[in-house]
């Protein structure tokens, strides 16, 4: 960690933990309220597949074009202020989706919600680091795995709303509303004053390290540890997109499992995955970021590798659980430490590393379509194991044991 703070945090930062927690919490929600939407928009547009596919790509292409604006968003707002205003235009965005009757305003209004998701997820993490920062531990894994918690629980609200026959612009403008309450009343609870904190006084090792570099040495290892970074998050989260765009398929073609059966490939890793994380920080705390993401990245390379190579319906299950776990912290960790690496304005490293991580996401899936055409579905996902192995290898850019 970067301060030293008592045992026992203040007031103000407690109740700043419970805000940046709504703040993931909601972030979570607001989109998965429009996922279980998709199939009655698709049809109420007349959608082809083709054109349904290119219209849900606005979201992500509108992240990767805002994403790097989200460091000049928290420089000029403040982390809080940023999170929640691109919280707002989110649950503005995803509204106007649901509301939209062309596939142009539909595709508008997911690069809008896309482009502010950015800047609310770069911002919260910021602001999440902040916190932590005052802790004086590893509290941020937590806050990914309360994400994963709002995930579920919009994606069950949206399920609700159908159930009850809601329409669809009945049941966003109470999703955004209430997520737009949750988040104005959380910015009241959270940190003040400059976004960047007062460095901890470096060990001897550090000093005698920066003595020994100039400053084109110190701005050459910055840009190597940034790229590092971005390798790390990528690996995280092309296990993620792994198990969410082709576990099913691969169960239930490859390996002819039952539908039911099959949807245990992703549940197994989502599962592993939130237990990873809310075990992380404790973890981390024990042995370090760099211990923990090698021991993780070496699960995940194990785990699915083994699962490849003696192909069983429950061995697969299983890998893809231990690559859930094992990637859990690689996120997380790779913010971490680019929000603070020296010589970089506040918000820019997470910035850089969060756009070229989403860039890294959206190339994922064609990759391995690419290796399944040309072989098999069994080889395209040999990205996991492959994934495992480049954290682990890339792991040494991260801190060690806090002594």
């Amino acid at each position: 960690m970067t301060v030293d703070a008592p045992s026992r945090p203040a007031q103000a930062e407690r109740q700043a933990r419970v805000a940046v927690a709504v703040l993931f919490f909601t972030n979570g929600a607001l989109f998965a309220n429009l996922l279980p939407r998709y199939p009655q928009i698709k049809a109420d547009l007349d959608m082809s597949n083709a054109v349904y596919g290119l219209a849900v790509a606005a979201f992500p292409a509108g992240a990767i074009a805002a994403g790097l604006a989200a460091g000049a968003a928290i420089r000029r707002l403040g982390s809080a202020r940023a999170a929640v205003l691109g919280t707002l235009l989110t649950g503005a965005g995803i509204l106007a989706a649901g509301l939209a009757d062309s596939v142009a305003l539909f595709a508008g209004a997911l690069f809008l919600a896309g482009a502010m998701d950015s800047v609310t997820d770069v911002a919260q993490n910021a602001h999440g680091l902040r916190v932590q920062r005052r802790y004086g531990r590893s509290i941020i894994n937590s806050f990914h795995a309360i994400w994963s918690i709002g995930a579920v629980a919009g994606g069950s609200m949206a399920a609700a709303a159908i159930a009850l026959g809601l329409s669809r612009g009945q049941h966003l403008t109470i999703s955004a509303v209430v997520f737009a309450i949750a988040a104005c009343v959380a910015l009241r609870f959270c940190l003040t004053g400059p976004e960047s904190e007062p460095a901890a006084v470096p060990d001897d090792d550090s000093r005698a390290e920066r003595r020994s570099e100039g400053p084109a040495a110190t701005g050459r290892r910055t840009v190597y540890v940034l790229a590092a970074l971005v390798l790390i998050a990528t690996a995280g989260t092309l296990v993620e997109d792994a198990g969410s765009s082709w576990a099913t398929l691969y169960l239930s073609g490859s390996l002819h499992a039952s539908v039911t059966l099959a949807a245990f490939g992703y549940i197994s890793l989502v599962g592993a995955q939130f237990v990873g994380r809310i075990i992380g920080d404790r973890l981390v705390d024990r042995f370090g970021q760099r211990a923990v993401a090698r021991a993780g990245g070496l699960i995940t390379a194990v785990g699915m590798g083994v699962a490849l190579a003696v192909p069983t319906v429950p061995g697969t299950i299983l890998g893809f659980a231990a690559a859930g776990f094992g990637v859990a912290t690689l996120v997380p960790a790779a913010m971490h430490e680019a929000d603070e690496l020296p010589g970089l304005k506040p918000g820019s490293g997470l910035a850089i590393v969060s756009w070229l991580m989403r860039l890294g996401f959206l190339a994922s899936p064609p990759i391995v379509g690419l290796i399944t055409d040309a072989t098999s579905l069994r080889a395209g996902l040999l990205v996991v194991p492959l994934a495992g192995l480049l954290a682990f290898l890339l792991a040494g850019v991260l801190k060690p044991r806090h002594r």
